[in-house]
Order: structure tokens, then C-alpha cells, then sequence
């Protein structure tokens, strides 16, 4: 590549994508370069105003549009009101379980887990949670967190932190494989967890 800085830094960046490597990398780079009026162009100006305009809520954890101020009133981003709050480790969470039209109520991301690289307890937004809860009158949170050692222990984390608030508390059961991952599971898989959720 004749050491073209500007190319090994964007192979670097691009391999640092989830599933991707160095060699799909360089892959997507050679498309890109190959294709620069009807990719690179217009996905540099995309990606320019996707940083400057979209941002997560700081209360619900979902994406949003930086013009519009997160507060507990005007946070969900919907009109119905619902009496269930399910909470994920991610974004990519939520969108497997709508896509999945299995789930009916609030969505409540955390942003990770406890144990994730540089993830403090206080990064996670479980306070704002237990304010949701409150304020939406919610009767039910579901936590919907992977069956990975991580993913179950911010699941223990976040029971505690809402147990004087006498709600009730379930988890995704049968269906969802040890170690498994939420967005990586089929519709009929979620399903079947939805549908068996324990009380804990």
C-alpha cells in the first residue's frame, strides 16, 4: 500500500468494528476507495453529522436526536404509556426485541455491563432507572441481560438497587443459552424467553 498513512490508520479503525478483522478491513477500505463519489463521500458526510447530532439519552440510554433535551417527562420518545420497563445491555439489545415485535412497554439500555472494560457501576444508568420507575408507576422491570457472567451479574447489581421500590422483578429464562448474547439470538429464541420469564 505504499505505506499511505491515511489508508493503514483507516484499515485500523475499521478493524476495530465488531466482527471485523484486518483483512475485511482492508476489504471495506479497497470497496471504499474504489467507490469514492457513491461511498466515501457521502458516508464521510454522514458519518460528520451523526457525531454532531446524535447522541444517547442520558436518562433512557437510547439514541436521540441532540435537539432534543433528555428529562424524566420527555424521555421515552413514545406516545403510549405502558406499565413494563426492559432492560438491556445495549442498543443492538433493544433493536433485536422490537424487531422481534415479542416486547410491548419501555426500553431501558444501560450502556454495558458492570465488568465491561472500563465500565464502573456508576457509568451504568441505574439510577436514572430507579427514577423511571418511580415516575412511570412501573409495576414490572425485565432484565434482559445476556447469560454471560458479566451480563448476570449487572442483572444481581440492578435487583439490589431496586428492592425497596416493590416492584415486581423478572429475567429472560428458558431459551436463552449460557453465555448467550441478546442481539445474536433468533426471534423464536426471544420468544420462547419472553414467554418464561422467572420472577427473581
Amino acid at each position: 500500500m505504499n505505506n499511505l498513512t491515511e489508508i493503514e490508520d483507516l484499515i485500523k479503525i475499521i478493524s476495530k468494528l465488531p466482527g471485523l478483522g484486518p483483512k475485511s478491513a482492508k476489504r471495506i477500505v479497497l470497496k471504499l476507495i474504489n467507490n469514492r463519489e457513491e461511498l466515501i463521500k457521502p458516508m464521510a458526510k454522514i458519518l460528520a453529522e451523526v457525531y454532531k447530532n446524535v447522541s444517547r439519552c442520558t436518562i433512557c440510554g437510547t439514541l436521540k436526536s441532540n435537539s432534543i433535551e433528555c428529562s424524566y417527562s420527555d424521555c421515552n420518545f413514545i406516545d403510549e404509556k405502558f406499565d413494563k420497563i426492559c432492560v438491556v445491555e445495549n442498543i443492538s439489545d433493544q433493536w433485536s426485541i422490537e424487531s422481534s415485535n415479542i416486547f410491548k412497554g419501555y426500553f431501558h439500555i444501560l450502556g454495558g455491563t458492570i465488568s465491561s472494560a472500563g465500565q464502573n457501576n456508576e457509568d451504568l444508568l441505574v439510577s436514572s432507572l430507579a427514577e423511571r420507575v418511580k415516575k412511570d408507576k412501573i409495576k414490572e422491570v425485565i432484565l434482559a441481560t445476556s447469560a454471560t457472567v458479566e451480563g448476570q451479574t449487572t442483572a444481581y447489581y440492578i435487583q439490589d438497587s431496586l428492592k425497596n421500590l416493590n416492584i415486581k422483578i423478572t429475567k429472560l429464562a428458558q431459551g436463552l443459552p449460557v453465555g448467550g448474547e441478546i442481539e445474536s439470538l433468533d426471534d423464536g429464541t426471544l420468544n420462547s424467553a419472553f414467554k418464561n420469564r422467572k420472577t427473581i
